[in-house]
């Protein structure tokens, strides 16, 4: 058995114990694999293990993987910083980004996105312990960004993403992870399309699922150690 193999099946079993634990059906939690640094024979390797969605960071590095594997329908998912003179190439080439953090932003991949594909599925990323140097939009700005990205053709609202600080217990996460929970259900009524939570990564996936997520973004677990 392949050393990917056992860390795909080694994960999955974790995300279905959390599930189960906190009384959630299963299939509620999708798995983004974090494949930054990762070469594009990995993900290949992963995707034929069954992995569909991909999450990126580095826009130039994540060019050259989606080219190299164009054969494959694999999802790509755009889930670092962004800045808004690099956002054309990333609303062409992605399918999501979970980085929107601005009117700004939103209107810029609203009208760069092809009008010949799909609409581009969006989170808005959310500063949710207020942290001074962490990209994100302040909670009481969300309704009003929320609304704003409906508006806008191209673009399809899918939910919410936030890195949340280290915490060192449980009970601190789960905090954290509660009050995008909150914000979640303030803005599900506005859509339909409304569906998706992404937080939790390898150090707190348990307190993110247990808290309500629908997506967790796990990457060195999955592939090892990340090449620089």
């Amino acid at each position: 058995m392949s050393e990917l193999l056992q860390s795909n099946l080694k994960l999955h079993k974790r995300i279905l114990t959390a599930i189960d634990s906190s009384g959630r059906a299963l299939g509620c939690v999708r798995l983004l694999a974090v494949s930054k640094r990762q070469p594009a024979l990995e993900i290949r390797k992963l995707y034929a293990l069954g992995q569909i969605a991909f999450g990126e960071s580095y826009l130039q590095e994540a060019l050259g993987k989606i080219s190299e594997l164009s054969d494959l329908p694999i999802e790509w998912h755009f889930i670092g910083p962004l800045q808004s003179n690099k956002s054309r190439l990333v609303a062409t080439h992605f399918d999501w980004v979970q980085s929107v953090d601005s009117e700004k932003l939103l209107t810029r991949l609203a009208q760069q996105r092809p009008t010949n594909k799909p609409p581009l599925n969006i989170l808005l990323q959310v500063n949710i312990d207020a942290e001074v140097h962490k990209r994100g939009i302040n909670p009481k700005d969300l309704h009003q960004l929320a609304q704003q990205a409906l508006k806008l053709d191209g673009l399809r609202l899918r939910g919410l993403m936030a890195i949340p600080a280290i915490k060192e217990s449980t009970q601190q996460q789960l905090h954290s992870f509660h009050k995008l929970t909150e914000l979640m259900q303030q803005i599900k009524p506005l859509s339909a399309d409304i569906d998706t939570l992404s937080m939790g990564m390898s150090t707190d996936l348990e307190a993110a699922i247990a808290a309500g997520s629908t997506m967790v973004r796990v990457g060195t677990l999955l592939f090892g150690p990340r090449e620089e």
